[in-house]
């Protein structure tokens, strides 16, 4: 992945965003060319990995892997406007682009067809998105020989992780006034995540 530096996040920034993501893809390079699957993920921190499943019947977890794997996480995008730089009054020459949180995850991809080793994932995958909530559903809620046919339906797959690319373009290339200009625009557009994003770089721990 191409970084400038000053879109180089913190190491504490990309820590947050792994453990905070919704679901990510999983590509990777085989005989046959590449294959990518949308799933969720975990992060486990202490063990390095990234932990998920696929469907038994997605020919993604039986075709071989060439190399490692790679894991794209995503975090808030955003089309940003020429028109809202307060340069743009100043000399005209803006252009459109967009803003956008994203890591590049690599690793070694193993593959459990282990209906306890898939059952504690998807335990653990559960929990996290039902925290928080007034009633959380849990795995126990549903009967047991339903859930195990289900278990069954599914693959686990863990990535090892060996490195991580991250980068969050957010507007740090431009003057505080253009920053300005882009977090009411976003914000006027209604995409407050983006804005609450990029008023977050401006006052962001240099990379490292």
């Amino acid at each position: 992945m191409y970084v400038p530096a000053q879109f180089a996040p913190h190491e504490d920034d990309v820590r947050e965003l792994l453990r905070n993501h919704g679901a990510a893809d999983l590509v990777t390079a085989t005989p046959d060319g590449p294959l990518a699957t949308f799933l969720p993920f975990v992060h486990d921190p202490e063990a390095g990995t990234l932990r998920g499943h696929l469907a038994r019947n997605n020919d993604q977890w039986r075709t071989p892997v060439l190399g490692q794997a790679l894991v794209i996480v995503r975090g808030p995008d955003s089309y940003v406007s020429p028109s809202w730089y307060a340069t743009k009054a100043e000399h005209g020459r803006v252009v459109p682009t967009w803003n956008y949180i994203t890591a590049h995850v690599y690793g070694e991809l193993t593959v459990h067809d282990d209906p306890e080793w898939v059952g504690r994932m998807v335990r653990e995958l559960t929990d996290r998105h039902e925290a928080g909530r007034e009633r959380p559903w849990s795995v126990d809620d549903a009967p047991e020989r339903f859930v195990a046919g289900q278990l069954r339906a599914i693959v686990g797959v863990e990535v090892a992780i060996s490195r991580i690319e991250a980068k969050w373009k957010l507007s740090q290339n431009r003057s505080a006034a253009d920053v300005d200009g882009v977090v009411a625009g976003l914000r006027a557009a209604g995409d407050v995540t983006g804005a609450d994003a990029v008023d977050r770089a401006r006052v962001a721990r240099p990379a490292g």
